[in-house]
């Protein structure tokens, strides 16, 4: 019986360390790699980029450059502005800047485009012949004339100077000279005009403020002497008046006041709240006097009254006449002690009552008074502004004064700022760019889309050709690279057996697709600690990716040696081991489980190789899950365990059944065969999580049908590949005429 769990060997587990240890990002090799395996896209856009370069070069135009240069300065006139901070010196780079904004803008283009009719010049235009008559009114047609000045008019500022550039482009070398000179023209009116006519409207802004400012000096002048009459007096301080000194007098008398009617109140309370046999102490805490003598006298009665009642009573009894007469005497003295005590508390409320009056009248004579500083006060504050307000007033109206005066002698000094250093001349020759350097650029640029459109295409391509990308998407080690093969002529020779002609590893013993075979037995032998694996599974993820193929060829090649193999075929859906062997589907893996015959009788034998015993599927189960997942088949595997070294099993692709599943938890190794170029990045990392989450021991990958001419595999067997000496890489064949093999030796 196969063992569920295998431990991972030594070889996987150094797969897997050199696997986590690289890095994903493509490298220089693997681009290489990209680009030759896209060398069509590349030699095809290198094509169209040179042709399209060669057009471009034979059919550029004639192309007129000129040049014209002009000097910004400040000149004279920026003595005489209004702000000399506003000057070009104050902050050159600002100020040039904008007069470069100015020579582009559309208000002075459309002004040359008038005056030069432009719309009109065939030159301008590009045209040949004659061209129909246009307006600019026409808003179409003076927004294609205005992108035309725009595209082919520069303006540059010559670093570190004052200088400005002008170049101007077109077929014709006058219109280039012409064109340029006309908007350096323009821009000195212009310039010269904008800044008069600006000058001009300050001054009649400046005229106009005059005659207000002039009045509100006059008012504020008038608004001063006002406050100073209703005050009475000039010079006022504010700090030595009678009224200071009736406003700190009243304010210490409301303090008293205030301490006076707090100490009355306190008084007052306290008295309300305390016992009647204490109110003596009150008063002593309170005033800092002594006892009052009333209340004295009367406590001292009343003790002395009650200590006689005490003893008459104890001698005479309590109906006693003398006794009464006491008794009511000791009554009087209380009652009289009771009026007193409320006498006090009633004084000590009319003391507070009256210390809170005299406090209120002495507040509300200090508020009066303050009222009446309040009002002094705003006086003052509203005289110290109309005076500031005056001299602000008038100082303004002084300086604008001068100002105006100024700005009548600045008017029209502006033109002497913009000198011409270099008028446009019509130039010699036309400017145009090497034909070799045209197509140069273009093929160069060829060959950078044709790089983005092969990385494009990479990216964009879902399927697995690459040893590399197949590790990184599933993250197993890869077992084999089996290559593609044609079949030749002698697989096609009548006198070979079917085995013969299907499988490749008994006609081309020696060939490349044979030592990969041999490749892969050694990965799979040595993929298990401890011993080699006896069950051996190889499965797909979807169909036609050759898993039959390699099943088929590795049970040959492990029955080389002295090892007795079984190949099981267990898709018993849809067969395809037997055809390949020339056997019979009559009997097979169905009648064994459903016990129609026995072992012995369900296995068949080839001449072409001893010691291998085949297993065919035999007719197709209505249910081949229940039959592979049955007792049946776990009896038979213990059994080919007994009989066999190995055990190879064909299953059906795991993607589309469950039958690879099952069969996979019972074997020691699970190959998972891709085809390149057919499986994608999707379907293999679904197969693998597939028979991870079942617990099947996965060895690793093996890629089938790889082209070794595509550039990820160039090499991969030698440059010209490393095979048996006098025999072809491809397949096997006696390379004399007498039909004798000639000695194996290395090449």
């Amino acid at each position: 019986m196969a063992s569920q769990t295998v431990q991972a060997s030594p070889v996987k587990d150094s797969l897997e360390l050199l696997d986590g240890g690289k890095s994903t990002d493509t490298t220089l090799s693997e681009a290489l790699i990209t680009l030759r395996k896209r060398r069509l896209v590349l030699v095809v856009c290198i094509l169209l980029g040179i042709a399209y370069g060669i057009y471009q070069a034979f059919s550029q135009p004639r192309i007129y450059n000129a040049f014209a240069e002009i000097e910004v300065r400040s000149g004279s006139s920026a003595e005489y502005k209004i702000d000399p901070a506003q000057g070009l010196s104050a902050d050159a780079g600002s100020k040039l800047g904008a007069e470069v904004v100015i020579l582009q803008s559309d208000s002075l283009l459309l002004t040359v485009a008038r005056e030069m009719n432009l719309c009109n010049n065939p030159d301008f235009l590009g045209a040949h012949g004659t061209v129909p008559y246009q307006s600019l009114e026409n808003p179409f047609v003076r927004q294609q004339t205005l992108q035309r000045l725009h595209q082919q008019l520069k303006v540059a500022l010559i670093p570190k100077t004052d200088i400005i550039r002008l170049t101007y482009s077109s077929l014709s070398a006058k219109l280039s000279a012409d064109l340029l000179n006309k908007v350096v023209a323009d821009y000195i009116q212009r310039s010269y005009e904008t800044r008069y006519l600006s000058t001009q409207r300050v001054s009649q802004w400046l005229s106009g403020q005059l005659d207000d400012l002039k009045r509100q000096v006059e008012t504020s002048q008038e608004q001063m002497l006002d406050i100073q009459r209703r005050l009475g007096m000039l010079g006022l301080d504010p700090a030595h008046n009678q009224n200071a000194t009736t406003l700190e007098d009243l304010s210490v008398a409301a303090a008293q006041a205030r301490i006076a009617r707090i100490l009355a109140e306190s008084k007052y309370r306290v008295m309300q709240g305390i016992d009647p046999n204490t109110i003596e102490d009150s008063i002593d805490s309170s005033r800092g006097t002594g006892t009052p003598m009333v209340l004295t006298q009367l406590r001292s009665q009343i003790a002395t009254a009650r200590a006689s009642l005490a003893q008459l009573q104890a001698t005479l009894g309590p109906n006693h006449p003398q006794v009464k007469s006491q008794a009511a005497q000791v009554a009087e003295l209380q009652k009289e002690l009771s009026t007193e005590e409320g006498r006090l508390i009633s004084q000590a409320k009319e003391d507070f009552v009256i210390a809170k009056s005299n406090q209120d009248q002495t507040l509300a004579a200090l508020e009066e008074q303050k009222a009446q500083a309040y009002k002094m006060r705003d006086d003052m504050v509203e005289y110290t502004l109309r005076q500031r307000e005056f001299e602000s007033n008038r100082t303004l109206y002084e300086g604008l004064l001068q100002r105006l005066r100024t700005a009548g002698v600045e008017a029209g000094l502006e033109s002497l700022e913009i000198d011409i250093v270099d008028p446009a001349l019509p130039p010699a020759a036309p400017t145009m760019q090497p034909k070799s350097t045209i197509v140069l650029i273009m093929l160069v640029v060829g060959l950078l889309i044709g790089i983005v459109i092969s990385f494009l295409l990479e990216s964009l391509d879902t399927g697995l050709r690459s040893i590399s990308e197949i590790e990184s998407i599933s993250q197993l080690p890869s077992l084999a690279v089996v290559p593609k093969t044609k079949r030749t002529s002698a697989e096609q020779n009548p006198k070979f057996t079917t085995a013969q002609r299907n499988i490749a590893v008994l006609t081309s013993p020696k060939s490349q697709f044979a030592e990969s075979l041999r490749s892969l037995r050694t990965s799979l032998l040595l993929s298990t600690t401890g011993r080699p694996p006896k069950f051996i599974l190889f499965t797909s993820s979807t169909p036609s990716e050759g898993k039959t193929t390699i099943a088929s060829n590795m049970a040959c090649v492990l029955a080389q040696g002295d090892n007795r193999v079984l190949l099981i075929d267990a898709d018993l859906r849809r067969p395809n081991v037997h055809p390949r062997f020339g056997l019979s589907a009559k009997i097979g893996l169905s009648t064994l489980l459903t016990g129609g015959t026995t072992f012995t009788q369900s296995v068949q034998q080839i001449p072409e190789s001893p010691n291998l015993d085949i297993l065919a599927s035999g007719p197709v189960p209505p249910f081949p899950a229940e039959l592979l997942s049955s007792e049946a088949m776990t009896a038979l595997l213990a059994e080919c365990a007994q009989l066999y070294d190995y055990v190879v099993i064909d299953s059906p692709p795991i993607l589309s059944v469950t039958d690879g599943v099952i069969l996979a938890r019972q074997c020691d190794a699970v190959a998972l065969v891709v085809r390149q170029g057919t499986a994608s990045k999707h379907i293999v990392r679904r197969a693998r999580d597939l028979l991870i989450r079942a617990g099947a021991p996965i060895t690793g990958i093996v890629l089938n049908a790889v082209d070794l001419n595509s550039p990820e595999y160039q090499g991969y067997y030698g440059q010209s590949g490393y095979h048996y000496a006098g025999v072809d890489s491809e397949t096997w064949e006696p390379q004399h005429k007498d039909g004798q093999t000639p000695p194996a030796t290395r090449g």
